[in-house]
């Protein structure tokens, strides 16, 4: 009896061993997919469900291996929900590694800097990787526009979050890194005019100049004087004269500031307003901030646009009316070759 006992059980041995190198090498035969393709698991499948689909696309042979697959190699993890680029010829056990790690396809969604909330909404309204019913908008300039890489099926409300945690962040430490004796209050007040340094100029380099120059006439004290904020309390306003953020004509053609524009107190409007607009007027990003935190040594009171796509800058009124007069004759020149083009 003891003898037919331990034959019995070797026997058993045996067959558990070749079961398991046999399910080993199955599992890790290289699949059917000729190519690499993305497949989506559904946040809540089981894995039986995952593995029928795997099998109904043509990407494991087996739905049955699959699932020994995730037994013998899951590490007890579950299979997580998301979207997998699955290379050509991935074996069972790739697949089911690839699931349990998370390793999904990340999505890239880009908001620029000085981005404005209403353009925010709307990135995140016309997104296809993006999930959810729209999330009520925030207020301007709680977001950290960058990009984010992120998950197919990740509720909008959810990015939303993560940008406005992002901002909180940065702003605290900008905050707490701040040059000494700022004619800012609060955090608050310093993301207001990194707002406007940012709609100031697209040039990097020039932003900590123009932080200084507006940071020069907080002390003196003086009005800022800065045309975006006129631009962005007209766009609040009188909303049928924008496009995304910028003044148009009724033909829809990009213009300047009217004359009747610069008059207009909106609340925003820096040359009918002392210090700062009540909110900011963009979401400004960590360079902007970091700029306006500390400033350039400068004693510049004024800039104008200098013909190249950045700006000059000026101490004293006299300098600035000369910089300003420069600028009209290049305005004119384009202006009178544009004529002569047409």
């Amino acid at each position: 009896m003891g003898r037919l006992l331990f034959w019995a059980v070797a026997l058993a041995g045996a067959a558990a061993i070749f079961l398991y190198f046999f399910f080993t090498s199955a599992i890790s035969r290289p699949g059917p997919s000729a190519e690499d393709e993305a497949f989506m698991v559904e946040r809540g499948a089981s894995g039986a469900e995952i593995a029928r689909a795997l099998q109904r696309e043509g990407l494991i042979t087996d739905a049955l291996l699959f699932r020994i697959a995730n037994r013998l190699h899951g590490s007890g993890q579950p299979l997580q929900a998301g979207e997998y680029l699955i290379p050509a010829r991935s074996s069972a056990r790739q697949i089911v590694e690839m699931m349990t790690s998370g390793d999904a396809l990340q999505h890239a969604i880009t908001f620029h800097e000085g981005i404005t909330i209403a353009a925010v909404m709307k990135v995140l309204e016309e997104s296809d990787v993006l999930s959810g019913d729209m999330p009520e908008a925030p207020p301007e300039g709680s977001i950290l526009p960058e990009t984010y890489h992120v998950q197919r099926g990740m509720t909008r409300a959810a990015l939303l979050q993560q940008m406005r945690e992002a901002r909180d962040r940065v702003v605290a430490e900008v905050w707490e890194n701040r040059q000494a004796n700022l004619p800012v209050n609060s955090a608050e007040e310093l993301v207001i005019l990194a707002s406007i340094v940012e709609r100031e100029t697209g040039v990097p380099a020039e932003r900590p100049l123009v932080a200084a120059v507006f940071v020069n006439r907080l002390r003196a004290p003086m009005r800022l004087e800065s045309d975006p904020t006129i631009i962005y309390g007209v766009c609040r306003q009188f909303p049928d004269r924008c496009v995304d953020g910028r003044l148009v004509n009724a033909q829809g053609q990009r213009r300047t500031i009217r004359q009747s524009e610069i008059a207009l107190n909106t609340g925003y409007n820096t040359y009918r307003i002392d210090r700062l607009p009540p909110t900011p007027i963009c979401n400004p990003g960590r360079a902007a901030l970091e700029a306006t935190a500390n400033p350039a040594q400068s004693n510049a009171l004024f800039f104008v646009a200098d013909g190249t796509g950045g700006h000059v800058f000026a101490s004293t009124l006299a300098e600035h009316n000369a910089n300003v007069a420069r600028w009209r004759q290049i305005e004119a020149q384009r202006l009178a070759e544009q004529r002569a083009a047409n």
